[in-house]
This record gives C-alpha cells, sequence and structure tokens, in this order.
C-alpha cells in the first residue's frame, strides 16, 4: 500500500472533542478502508466514584457543552431508576420541554454553523446576484420577512469587507472552489444569510433553558423532578420562576422556533439537497441495516412504554423493517462493550462487559504497525488499539444511533407523527425509500425532527400552563431525598435520546456513594472502532465506496463525518479524590 493513497483527517474541525479519521483509498481515488479514532479521554467515569448520586448529573452534564442538559437528564434518570423514585406530571413535562429546546437549538446550529460550510461556497457568495437570491427566497420561502434584495446586497456588502479584511476566522481554510461545490452564487448567498441568522437566533431558543433549569449551557436538573420554582401568583418577571409573564415569554420563543425552522431550515436544506442528488446515495453506513434508539419524550410521567414514547424505542437488524426488536438497557446479555481495539483494558480482554460491570482504565500504546510516536503519529494500524473511544455491541451487532436510526425506527413501528413527513419529503425529492439511508438522508431526518421538535415545544408549554391552572404546582418528589431512606446496595440505567442519538447511563451505588458509573455517548455507538470479530462502525463504513475528487481537500469525509454531528469526549486529565494526577494523556 503506498503511502499516497492514504488519506488522514486531523482533527476533523467543526465539531465538539477530538476527532481523527484515517482514510484508504484505491487507484480511482475511491475509499476502500476507513477508521474512526477519538484522540482524548474524558475519564468522568473514575472522577464519579465516591461521590454522592444526588451530584453526579452536575458532573456528568460537564461530559458536553454542546448536548447541553441531555446528560444530566440520563444521569437523574439512573439514579431515580436505582432508588425507585417517581417524578411529578410538572417535572416530566418540563423535562420534556428541555429536550425539545435542545432538539430544536442543536439541529438549527448541527446544519448551519457545523456543517452547511461542507455544501456552500462562501467565497462564490461574492459573485451572486442579490436580485436573484432574493427570487429564491421569496419561492422557497414566501413567508420569511428577511427577503428583500436590499437585504442581501448588505450581506454580501458585510461579507467582501469581512474577506479583504483578510482575516477570514470562521470562513477560514474552507475547501472553496471544490469540484464537489455545485451551489450556484446566488443559492450560496442564500445560506450564507441564514448561516449569520441563525447565529443570532440560536441564543433565543435557549432561554426557556435558563428559565426552567437557571442558565445555559448546563441547566440546573433535580433527582425527584426540577428546582424551577412554580408560582403562578407572582406577576413579577423574574427569568428562573414559572408563573404567567415566564410561560408567555417561553411560548412566544417556541412560536418563534416555529416559524423559523418551517420558513428557513426546512426550505433551504430541501433546496440544497436538490443540487446533490449523488449523496442520497453515499454514507449509509449502517443505517439501512442496524439502527438503535432508547426512546424519548414520555408522555406520561414514569411511564417509558411505547404508549408514552413520543420517539419509540426499538432496535432493527439487517435491515429488516418488518421487526422492531425491543431494548433492555439493564439486560447485559443486549448491550455490552468491547476494548479489542481500544486504548483500555479489561480484566478479560476478549469478554465485552455490560456498563453495570464495566471497567475505565487506561492502557495506551502504539500497536505493531502504526507509523508515528505516542505522542506524534502519522498513521494507526486497524489491527491493534486505535481510539479511546471503546465499542459498544447490542446483541453482538454494531448500530448507527440518531435522528435516522430514530426515523428509521419511527417508520417501522408506523408512528404517524414520524413516518408522514418524511414520506412527503421523499416523494417532493422524488426519491425511494432507500435514499434515506445516505448522508444527506441523515441530514433530512435531522431537519424533520427539528421541525417537529419545535411544534413539540409549543404543545407542551400549553401542558404545562393547563396543568398548573388546575391546581398543580408541585415540580419535585422529595420522598427519598435523604440518604437515610436508600436501600444499601442498589443500582440504575437512565436513558435519553440526545439530538445526536441513544444515551445512556448506568450507576451503582453502595453506603449512599456511587461505587460505579459508566455512561455510552451517542458518539461512543457511531465512532467506535472495529469489533473483536473485525467488523467496523458506522462511521468507518459510511466513508467507504465514496470517491474523492481532491484526496488533499477531503470534503468527501467531512460531509458524511459531520452528517453524524460527532460529539467526543473533552477531558485530558484525571484526579483521585486527593486531587493528586493519575495520568496525562498527551497527544499530538
Amino acid at each position: 500500500m503506498s503511502e499516497q493513497r492514504r488519506v488522514v483527517v486531523d482533527p476533523v474541525t467543526r465539531i465538539e472533542g477530538h476527532l481523527r479519521m484515517q482514510a484508504v483509498l484505491d487507484d480511482n481515488n475511491t475509499i476502500v478502508d476507513a477508521m474512526s479514532t477519538g484522540t482524548m479521554w474524558r475519564g468522568l467515569e473514575v472522577i464519579l466514584k465516591g461521590r454522592d448520586p444526588r451530584d453526579a448529573w452536575a458532573f456528568v452534564e460537564r461530559i458536553c457543552g454542546v448536548c447541553t442538559g441531555v446528560h444530566a437528564l440520563s444521569a437523574v434518570r439512573a439514579v431515580e431508576d436505582a432508588l425507585n423514585i417517581k417524578i411529578p406530571k410538572n417535572a416530566n413535562i418540563m423535562r420534556n420541554l428541555m429536550a425539545a429546546t435542545l432538539y430544536a437549538q442543536d439541529h438549527l446550529v448541527h446544519f448551519y454553523q457545523l456543517s452547511a460550510l461542507d455544501w456552500v461556497d462562501v467565497v462564490s457568495a461574492l459573485d451572486a446576484d442579490p436580485e436573484e437570491t432574493s427570487a429564491i427566497q421569496k419561492k422557497i420561502s414566501p413567508k420569511h420577512p428577511l427577503s428583500s434584495p436590499g437585504y442581501f446586497r448588505d450581506v454580501q456588502n458585510r461579507l467582501k469587507k469581512f474577506v479583504a479584511s483578510g482575516q477570514l476566522g470562521i470562513f477560514n481554510k474552507g475547501y472553496w472552489g471544490h469540484p464537489g461545490m455545485k451551489l450556484p452564487p446566488a443559492v450560496n448567498l442564500l445560506a450564507v444569510t441564514h448561516y449569520l441568522e441563525v447565529l443570532d437566533f440560536q441564543k433565543e431558543i435557549v432561554k426557556i433553558h435558563t428559565i426552567l433549569g437557571g442558565k445555559n449551557p448546563h441547566p440546573n436538573y433535580l433527582v425527584g423532578g426540577m428546582a424551577c420554582p412554580i408560582n403562578m401568583h407572582d406577576t413579577g418577571a423574574q427569568g428562573t420562576m414559572l408563573n404567567q409573564i415566564t410561560i408567555n415569554y417561553m411560548r412566544s420563543i417556541a412560536k418563534r422556533t416555529v416559524e423559523f425552522m418551517e420558513n428557513v431550515y426546512k426550505p433551504d436544506l430541501l433546496a440544497i439537497a436538490s443540487f446533490y442528488p449523488e449523496w442520497f446515495k453515499m454514507g449509509g453506513g449502517l443505517s439501512g441495516k442496524n439502527v438503535l434508539s432508547y426512546g424519548e419524550f414520555p408522555q406520561f410521567a414514569n411511564d417509558d412504554s411505547d404508549a408514552s414514547l413520543l420517539l419509540p424505542r426499538g432496535a432493527i437488524i439487517n435491515g429488516d423493517l418488518s421487526k422492531v426488536y425491543d431494548v433492555d438497557l439493564k439486560n447485559p446479555d443486549e448491550i455490552q462493550e468491547f476494548v479489542d481495539h481500544s486504548w483500555y483494558k479489561y480484566p478479560d480482554a476478549s469478554k465485552g462487559l455490560h456498563p453495570f460491570d464495566g471497567v475505565t482504565e487506561q492502557d495506551y500504546n502504539l500497536s505493531e504497525g502504526s507509523v508515528g510516536t505516542r505522542t506524534k503519529y502519522e498513521w494507526l494500524a486497524p489491527d491493534g488499539k486505535y481510539s479511546w473511544i471503546k465499542s459498544p455491541r447490542w446483541r453482538g451487532h454494531m448500530m448507527e444511533v440518531g435522528p435516522l436510526a430514530r426515523l428509521v425506527i419511527g417508520i417501522a413501528k408506523d408512528v404517524p407523527h414520524l413516518k408522514e413527513p418524511a414520506l412527503g419529503v421523499l416523494h417532493d425529492l422524488n426519491l425511494p425509500l432507500e435514499a434515506a439511508f445516505s448522508t444527506l438522508g441523515r441530514h433530512a431526518a435531522r431537519m424533520l425532527e427539528g421541525v417537529w421538535a419545535s411544534h413539540l415545544m409549543v404543545d407542551l408549554i400549553d401542558q404545562l400552563e393547563a396543568n398548573i391552572k388546575a391546581g398543580d404546582e408541585v415540580a419535585a418528589n422529595m420522598e427519598f431525598w435523604e440518604p437515610s431512606t436508600w436501600p444499601k446496595e442498589c443500582r440504575g440505567a437512565g436513558f435519553a435520546e440526545a439530538p445526536r442519538g441513544a444515551l445512556g447511563h448506568w450507576c451503582s451505588i453502595k453506603d449512599t456513594r456511587i461505587a460505579n458509573w459508566q455512561a455510552i455517548v451517542p458518539t461512543t455507538w457511531n465512532a467506535s472502532p472495529r469489533s473483536n470479530d473485525g467488523k467496523q462502525s458506522t462511521y468507518e463504513l459510511s466513508c467507504i465506496g465514496t470517491p474523492m475528487a481532491r484526496p488533499k481537500e477531503p470534503l468527501e469525509i467531512l460531509r458524511t463525518i459531520h452528517s453524524f454531528d460527532p460529539c467526543l469526549a473533552c477531558a485530558t486529565h484525571v484526579y483521585d479524590p486527593e486531587g493528586e494526577e493519575l495520568c496525562t494523556v498527551k497527544v499530538r
């Protein structure tokens, strides 16, 4: 294998965390093999040992600053499951509203700020005719108020000054002029304009988190419910209290979010996708085969049955949509993590562990065949250990998680609010269902979910207001708050569907302290290294078969990897309870 047939993208930018992708090309510059490497160690599982389980949510929430709050949600559910704590109806609605708000904000930011520049040529927008851009805007989204030629001309002039300054900032080092960029200048100007609009609007959406959770990022949660006070008799405008003022304010934000989703995100996605039909045939990975969802948005408090979950739970294997398997987070025969190709060690190296029995013990070294040093490697060999990400498996299978996985399971389970919009978009684009299993299919699924979540925000605010006005002002159940009420030993599993996919936290409690804590995040599923039998994960598989126009400008790899919205671990040091450093991991 010649050196010039290898492509390395390190680091992959416009993501959270630290990801390296390696690819091997054939003589036609088509990817025939790929490797996904997480290059930093989080280590939160070690930090949590010995701590009060009621505080766990505040620690695990710091795993990430992008998917803000969802780790806390999964963590409090895990502790509540262990201690058999039931939450009130208001808390359930608030948690659902927090999650729906995150979906809307996160999906918008993902498409525009994190992945749009893979499809949009910013430099090309400088040559656009603002009148043509205005005409396109009015055609695809006649209700969006910002559509005049003068408006687009002003944006273009701002962009020209920005480029002329030589300080490109967020637009620096893009692959402008790449042959894979196919949008005409007028559409590029439209997309860049909306990029800037989203950058401004997304911060408005998460103000709902500041009302219900006190702040964003990392809003407050509470084992037993929510800490947000409710007083409908108070007419003040206190930002973190639920009263008629703040409920009306949240409703106005939610309605504006619906308008933005319908008038900007959806038409933009469909317009851009129409110029890249080939990308409905590439990047499928495992999406048409093995998909997994833990389910989310329980309509009824303390009920995660199919009848309650608005996003269904389930697993599909080998592309058989006629059968959706039940998923049990506590069953050791279902979920296991392996470390054959990860920089960790287990008591039995070849045996996978359920998270309840999980071990997080680092074992960092480069395997035979790798090129470079421990701190600066040029190529990682696929036969040995090559990632800080473990390899989770469901019943022994590699799985894809995320918006597309949820959509596939929703279609298979015949969930109307998921199936009907998806089939409508495929009809509008004149595409078969199989086209959804692709790079652009992943983007379309995320857009549909964002639109749905924005409408859900409005509905949940109405539900919350009606329940409070009916006389229920309880936001937390403190019956089992005191450790003296807890069993000597217990354990629990907490599920969530983060914007990026299935998220689980597993805790073991002994003598009122955390004895073990394990988390499997969505990107652990999607970006894991090979399994013990050599099967590849969805990141790795999704790149295979993709032709590259310019291997030195690996735009095609970025397009597919960004479609998953990678969110990797982001801590590099681990300390023991006395504050002594256990290890330092220095990468490059």
